[in-house]
C-alpha cells in the first residue's frame, strides 16, 4: 500500500501528513461533492466536512480497495447528508411520486463536452441530481441508493428516469440549437 505511512501519520495527528492527504485527494473530492450541490461554496463546505470525517476515521479504513475510493464513499455520503439538512435543498430532496413521463430509449446524438454535461446535470432538482450521480456516475444501485436516501426502489428508479428523460430533452434541444447556429439559421 504507497499510502501506508502517510495514513499511520495522519492517525497520530500530523499536521504535514494531514496536509499531504488532503492536497493529495482535494481537488479529485472537490468535483466529486460539487456534482452533488448547486453552488462552490457548498462543494467545498462538504468537501471540509468530509475530510474532517476522514481525518475522525482514517483509523478504520482497513486497505480494502483504494483510499481514494475509501474517501469517495465518505464525500459522497457527506454530500446526501448536506443536502438533506440544507434548507434550500429539503424540497427538491423530497421525492414525490408524480405520475412518471413516457420513458424512452431514444439516445440522442451527443455533442456536449464533459463541462457541459456536468453543468446540465447540475441544473437538474437536486432529488434528480443526486440520484442521477450516484446510480450514472457512482454506480450505486437502486436498492442502495434508497437505503441511503431513505427511499423506496422504485422511488430510487423513477427519480433516476425522470432526471436522465430531462437531460435527453436539454441535450436534444442543445444539439438542434447547435445544429441551428452553424447552418446559419
Amino acid at each position: 500500500m504507497q499510502h501506508r505511512q502517510l495514513i499511520k501519520d495522519c492517525i497520530k495527528q500530523k499536521p504535514a501528513a494531514q496536509k499531504e492527504l488532503y492536497d493529495l485527494f482535494a481537488e479529485t473530492m472537490l468535483a466529486v461533492c460539487y456534482r452533488y450541490t448547486k453552488s462552490l461554496a457548498d462543494a467545498e463546505d462538504v468537501l471540509q466536512d468530509g475530510f474532517i470525517k476522514v481525518f475522525r476515521n482514517l483509523s478504520a479504513y482497513r486497505e480494502e480497495g483504494e483510499l481514494g475510493g475509501w474517501i469517495r464513499r465518505i464525500m459522497v455520503n457527506t454530500a446526501i447528508n448536506f443536502l438533506k439538512k440544507k434548507k434550500e435543498y429539503q424540497y427538491d430532496m423530497s421525492f414525490l411520486n408524480e405520475p412518471l413521463h413516457p420513458v424512452s430509449d431514444d439516445n440522442p446524438e451527443i455533442k456536449l463536452r464533459t463541462k457541459e454535461l456536468a453543468d446540465l446535470i447540475r441544473q437538474l432538482p437536486s432529488g434528480y441530481q443526486t440520484i442521477f450521480n450516484l446510480h450514472a456516475v457512482e454506480g450505486f444501485t437502486h436498492v442502495e441508493i434508497g437505503q441511503m436516501l431513505g427511499i423506496s426502489e422504485g422511488t430510487s428508479r423513477s427519480q433516476y428516469m425522470r432526471a436522465r428523460n430531462l437531460l435527453m430533452t436539454w441535450i436534444e434541444k442543445y444539439n438542434s440549437e447547435l445544429k441551428t447556429s452553424s447552418y446559419g439559421g
